[in-house]
């Protein structure tokens, strides 16, 4: 059996394997996404990106694509368990203030034709069977339609999702709570008149009814819906039973009355509320991203936008160690960085599934009505609308008195660069290289040495401060240096020593 020779196998060709695969091959590590699928999953799942992830395509150019392939119709602000409070993510300095309604196939594609552009590959019908590591790397051998073929890799991305065949492989425990609610969501023509007037809030998309009822519908493009529903039938069915005409019909009765039937089901999943997340995204040269390292409910749309992010943030750290520019003690990081976030959401996703429970619960109204009046404080708002969207990130520093900006996203100023030339930041960010930001007319010559891994760029800001001479940014958009002493060992630890060597380790994986 001959084995194809890559720098990373990713298992899963989701938003998160796509999205890391995309990440490496920009850079020029080279990554063999595989999946047990014959083409892409064309049901909607996933719906909406969050500000945070629009930021985040944007440094790789990828937002207009994306949202260009988006539902013409704007979400109002973000939600919390559905009240009708709409967050307000404009608080945070960003500007894609509302969620974007963007079905997840459509991001996958968009991904998928970045990463064919880069000379990434996606292998098909490919089902992984076994997975084998040692000192060097990991070989894993996959059944394809041709027959059975085996992969060497320095590193493994387990992106495959709730059930992983990895996680099993490798025996890696997936603590958590189980599931206490059974919903369904589905892709489906109606017939009768629904309103579709572009704008509103989240809110006016959910109904419930008295008996346990709950449907939250949004539009799909040429006519179709999304429906996300839950009610007595669909606690009781088993998670692989099909999702019958008869069952949306059930639940739309119950919410609607007699204004909306089903025409068609195009396409139909269920899914629960369980609650799990791995205790170590890493084993060996195995890292865990997305539904494939943390489950929970899609309350306040947040799955597809975590594993899109963990990916960003693991990426980069990939190719850095595989150039021989940082060694492994960079990846140690992801698990430093990424599990809290996870956890956090988790947690947050547990609380709005016991807010959005049914009515007759005792004092679940009156909980609500008091949640609602705290979400409409300014100040609540915008912590929540934070949370919610992926703003209020700040990664962990090791300086306790650092500087404010440290951690934090750099917001997407806008800057003048000399000679007539204006740009965004994000438009500085399209190479994945980290980035070097200099508001002054004075040289960084300390920072030199790194110019063949950092972008040096001079500039001055149209509108605003940042309160820093000078800023670091990372590839996925963090600040790790803000002025003041210590910009060479911010350099060294993130971006390797000054000395660094090209020893053409990227595409010579063992």
């Amino acid at each position: 059996m001959n084995t194809q020779v890559t720098d990373v196998i990713v298992v899963g060709a989701g938003g998160a394997g796509l999205t890391l695969a995309t990440e490496l091959a920009l850079v020029g590590a080279s990554a063999v996404v595989l999946d047990q699928l014959p083409g892409r999953n064309l049901q909607s799942r996933a719906g909406a990106i969050q500000p945070r992830t629009a930021e985040m395509l944007a440094l790789r150019g990828l937002l207009d694509d994306a949202l260009g392939r988006s539902i013409d119709y704007q979400l109002v602000g973000g939600h919390f368990a559905g009240l009708p409070v709409a967050l307000d993510y404009a608080a945070w300095d960003t500007r894609y203030p509302n969620p974007v309604l963007l079905p997840q196939d459509q991001l996958e594609a968009v991904l998928e034709e970045r990463l064919a552009k880069l000379g990434g590959q996606v292998l098909r019908e490919h089902r992984l069977t076994g997975l084998r590591q040692d000192a060097d790397g990991v070989t894993v051998t996959v059944a394809a339609p041709d027959g059975d073929r085996s992969l060497r890799g320095r590193y493994l991305v387990a992106c495959d999702g709730a059930h992983s065949t990895v996680r099993k492989i490798v025996g890696a425990d997936f603590p958590g709570l189980p599931a206490t609610i059974r919903m369904a969501t589905a892709d489906l023509l109606f017939s009768g008149d629904i309103d579709d007037r572009p704008g509103g809030h989240i809110s006016s998309r959910i109904h419930t009814s008295p008996e346990g009822h709950f449907a939250m519908i949004t539009p799909l493009a040429n006519g179709l819906h999304k429906i996300i529903f839950s009610g007595p039938r669909t606690m009781l069915a088993e998670r692989d039973a099909p999702v019958t005409v008869g069952e949306v019909r059930e639940v739309l009765h119950a919410t609607h009355g007699g204004a909306l039937d089903v025409a068609e089901i195009r396409y139909a999943s269920r899914f629960s509320d369980a609650s799990r997340q791995l205790e170590q995204y890493r084993h060996g040269h195995v890292f865990f991203a997305g539904d494939a390292a943390h489950i929970h409910s899609p309350a306040g749309g947040q799955g597809l936008n975590l594993g899109v992010q963990d990916a960003f943030n693991l990426g980069w750290k990939l190719a850095a160690v595989l150039r021989g520019e940082a060694g492994e003690e960079l990846l140690d990081t992801y698990q430093t960085e990424r599990h809290p976030v996870a956890a956090r959401v988790l947690a947050l996703t547990r609380a709005q599934g016991v807010v959005m429970g049914p009515q007759r619960d005792g004092g679940l109204g009156e909980l609500r009505d008091v949640l609602t009046d705290l979400l409409r404080l300014p100040e609540a708002n915008r912590y929540m609308a934070g949370v919610m969207a992926g703003l209020d990130l700040c990664l962990p520093s090791p300086d306790a008195a650092a500087h404010p900006l440290l951690g934090l996203r750099m917001p997407d100023l806008a800057l003048d660069l000399g000679d007539g030339e204006r740009v965004r930041f994000s438009d500085l960010m399209r190479t994945g290289r980290g980035v070097l930001l200099n508001l002054t007319d004075a040289p960084l010559a300390s920072a030199a040495p790194w110019s063949d891994r950092v972008a040096h760029m001079r500039a001055r800001l149209e509108s605003g401060s940042l309160d820093a001479e000078a800023i670091l940014i990372r590839p996925d958009g963090y600040v790790c240096w803000a002025g003041g002493a210590g910009l060479t060992e911010t350099l060294t630890r993130w971006f390797g020593p000054a000395d660094l060597v090209d020893d053409g380790l990227v595409g010579k994986s063992a």
